[in-house]
């Protein structure tokens, strides 16, 4: 095994990988106390952060809990690239920049960020190379396995970062013109394993803890990202390293307890927006994470997508709970503690 340059805690780690929208402080918190070895911040603007913008500024605060964690930046400018990691480096102070080069909404690849950048590999390095010499930190970076199909090459990508100074490689083994469709390649994540010298991170499709498995298992991979699999279960992380290390895998949460740790989650982003309105509605996604698969999950989910202010998830998830004991007491549905809360997701 390829050895991280930061403390990762299991000779396996398990990361969350860096979202828009999703991987903020609340969650990375939530993941961490759930078993995630690694974290990283959504994606951020390097413009943004040179900019020192208000709204990118906000996301990279993070809390010395969160710490392995890594601030991801994106961009193809070299040298905007490099003043975002210098700026990140001396007031932010992660673990790790990581380098997104695996982005593929249009708004990011349009100015040639994300996996834009794959269409040019001396601008890869060049982008890889100004930031490790702007940073003391370890620099790493996350690829997908080309630009289109007729592009399709990760070993070399993969070779190329690594002569460029990058530290650690995760490989989501999708094109971008794939976007999320068909599915993640992970026999090329393998291949990239053999040919690199620096540590892999697999990516890609984990939907289950089985999936982070049998990953590990293909491919070799010296640690496994989770992106969407994370959504809603965050507990996917603590039943991933039951099997890893050998261990039964407890069970997902019933359906109360699901309940308890949505609440949690809730109380941080309440607490961790200055906008208590808008932390709210911008929640409702996870709420409808949390919910999915109940017995009468799209009335639950109706009201959970009308709430304006936090404090009112506490009352619908209790009348929920209230609603279907009465309703077992009369015979007619399944105990919510017997409930599956196990999700079906696609991962990013």
């Amino acid at each position: 095994m390829a050895t991280f340059p930061y403390p990762v805690g299991h000779a396996v780690p398990l990361f969350l990988a860096p979202m828009a929208g999703v991987s903020e402080s609340p969650f990375r918190r939530l993941c961490r106390a759930h078993g995630a070895d690694v974290v990283v911040t959504e994606f951020l603007s390097a413009e943004g952060i040179r900019r020192e913008n208000e709204a990118t500024i906000a996301k990279l605060r993070f809390t010395p809990g969160e710490h392995p964690i890594g601030v991801q930046i994106f961009g193809a400018d070299p040298v905007a690239m490099g003043e975002a990691a210098a700026l990140v480096t001396d007031v932010f102070q992660p673990d790790f920049v990581d380098i997104n080069f695996g982005c593929p909404v249009k708004k990011v690849v349009k100015r040639n960020g994300g996996s834009g950048c794959l269409r040019d590999l001396d601008l890869v390095q060049q982008v890889i190379r100004r930031v490790q010499a702007s940073t003391q930190l370890p620099v790493t970076v996350k690829i997908r396995s080309g630009w289109s199909e007729e592009m399709r090459d990760p070993v070399t990508i993969a070779l190329r970062c690594q002569d460029a100074g990058a530290k650690a490689l995760a490989l989501h083994p999708r094109t971008r013109t794939q976007m999320y469709t068909g599915h993640a390649h992970w026999n090329e994540i393998a291949a990239v394993k053999a040919a690199l010298d620096i540590p892999v991170i697999g990516n890609g499709d984990i939907k289950s803890a089985h999936d982070v498995v049998r990953m590990h298992r293909e491919t070799g991979c010296d640690a496994m990202m989770i992106a969407r699999g994370s959504f809603g279960q965050p507990w996917i992380f603590d039943q991933a390293r039951d099997l890893l290390d050998g261990r039964p895998m407890r069970p997902a949460p019933p359906v109360r307890e699901r309940f308890a740790i949505a609440l949690d989650h809730a109380r941080m982003a309440d607490a961790y927006e200055p906008d208590r309105r808008g932390a709210a509605i911008e929640f409702r996604k996870h709420l409808g994470w949390y919910c999915k698969g109940l017995p009468g999950s799209a009335r639950l989910r109706e009201r959970l997508h009308q709430v304006t202010a936090l404090a009112e998830v506490e009352d619908i998830f209790a009348d929920y709970l209230h609603d279907t004991e009465r309703y077992v007491a009369a015979g007619r549905v399944a105990t919510p503690d017997a409930d599956d809360a196990t999700l079906s997701t696609v991962e990013g």
